[in-house]
């Protein structure tokens, strides 16, 4: 035994010596290699579009009309309109991103876990791959066309008005595109397509194990998503739910082109924004990029919620 561990000793000596002597691994430096080359557009793109004017909004946000550090601007957003325009824009973000996240996952469910034929189910997601980026005034036309006051669809000789009308529901004089209810309306056109496309690989990742699993234990199907696949799914629905919220939070093209001239135009935020760089009356660029700063937070809390619950839910869903 002695002769053994002797020998074996030996190895491990002549083992350590000779990694001792192996020449030093020279690391080129990060910056040094060409991979980097190919990412220099990014950083040029990242730095001049979402760095620069980040930060050209905090510093405007403080300054007045001489160029002088001031806080009117701030103080400024204490005003009734504009208030009611933030208390509006995130109630409107808040319902289109709930509704969405509703009727989207419903249909995803439905693709993922449905006998739905395959050439329907490829039919559905090519339309939602194409309406969750359909939005703008090519949006707000074709929701004007169907389902204007002059609309075939909900207008007010539309067909499914006459049938809402045969079974005892008038929607006219109530109804409108122009107000708080109709651009909640327009926005579930690409709310919902977007949420079919976050949910659907979560949906996929539930493991037919679990299931099974489940099965054998004696759960049924409604046992299984109540204890299983839904709180494994509930992650994700808050992640996707925070991303539907800042998409709509940030939508300015269809709520300006549905009711930017209008008598609604403070209704939202953005378009208040807008307002005060481009208006004749309303012109303030100081209050408008105060009022910038103050989405701005508001995003990067959202979008900081959807990183949190994206990763807890990848713990499961590998």
């Amino acid at each position: 035994m002695s002769s053994i561990a002797s020998t074996s000793a030996a190895e491990l000596t002549e083992v350590q010596s000779a990694v001792d002597q192996r020449p030093p691994v020279r690391r080129m430096s990060l910056f040094r290699r060409w991979e980097w080359i190919g990412l220099l557009p990014f950083i040029v793109f990242v730095i001049a579009f979402q760095l620069f004017p980040a930060l050209s909004i905090v510093i405007r946000s403080f300054l007045d009309q001489a160029n002088q550090f001031s806080f009117a601007n701030i103080e400024a957003l204490n005003n009734p309109v504009i208030l009611q325009s933030f208390s509006s824009t995130l109630q409107i973000s808040f319902l289109s991103a709930l509704t969405g996240s509703i009727i989207g996952f419903a249909l995803a469910w439905a693709i993922t876990w449905g006998n739905i034929h395959g050439s329907i189910r490829s039919a559905v997601l090519s339309f939602c791959g194409v309406a969750a980026n359909f939005a703008g005034v090519p949006l707000v036309f074709a929701f004007i066309s169907a389902y204007g006051l002059t609309g075939v669809i909900l207008g007010r000789q539309g067909v499914l008005t006459q049938f809402l009308n045969s079974v005892g529901i008038s929607l006219y004089p109530g109804f409108t595109l122009y107000n708080f209810w109709g651009l909640v309306f327009v926005y579930l056109f690409f709310q919902i397509p977007l949420m079919v496309l976050v949910i659907l690989p979560a949906l996929q990742g539930l493991k037919r194990e679990w299931r099974e699993a489940s099965e054998n234990l004696g759960a049924t199907r409604l046992q299984y998503w109540r204890y299983v696949a839904f709180p494994i799914l509930v992650p994700v629905l808050l992640s996707t739910f925070a991303l539907l919220f800042a998409n709509a939070f940030g939508t300015h093209a269809t709520a300006y082109a549905l009711i930017g001239g209008g008598a609604g135009q403070n209704l939202i935020v953005t378009i208040l924004v807008g307002n005060q760089f481009s208006s004749d009356t309303l012109n303030n660029p100081g209050l408008g990029y105060s009022l910038a700063l103050v989405m701005v937070l508001i995003m990067t809390v959202t979008i900081y919620l959807n990183g949190v619950f994206r990763r807890r839910a990848e713990r499961w869903l590998q």
